[in-house]
């Protein structure tokens, strides 16, 4: 099972990449009424008990890239669920 995601291209940008053992998003936010979402998601893995789980970059023009230890890949992708920057979240079966 996998774990796949949708979202308002009106809100967002997001591509992901599978870098061995983390995945790393790229991430821009384009609506202004969702321009502080990704730092309230970034205080919230920042402050945590686990350091590693989930390491957000910031940069211009409300850009992010996200590098994300795969176990918390999940946990990721339902906080962006959470904050409503993903609009659908659903596990589909793998081809073989």
């Amino acid at each position: 099972m996998k774990l796949v995601y949708e979202w308002n291209p009106d809100i967002i940008d997001i591509q992901e990449i599978e870098i061995m053992n983390d995945i790393e998003f790229s991430i821009r936010v384009l609506s202004p009424s969702f321009f502080t979402t990704m730092k309230h998601i970034q205080k919230i893995f920042e402050t945590n008990d686990v350091i590693t789980d989930v390491f957000v970059y910031t940069y211009s023009d409300h850009e992010y890239r996200v590098v994300v230890r795969k176990d918390y890949y999940g946990d990721f992708i339902l906080q962006l669920m959470k904050c409503r920057l993903l609009t659908k979240v659903e596990w589909k079966e793998e081809l073989p």
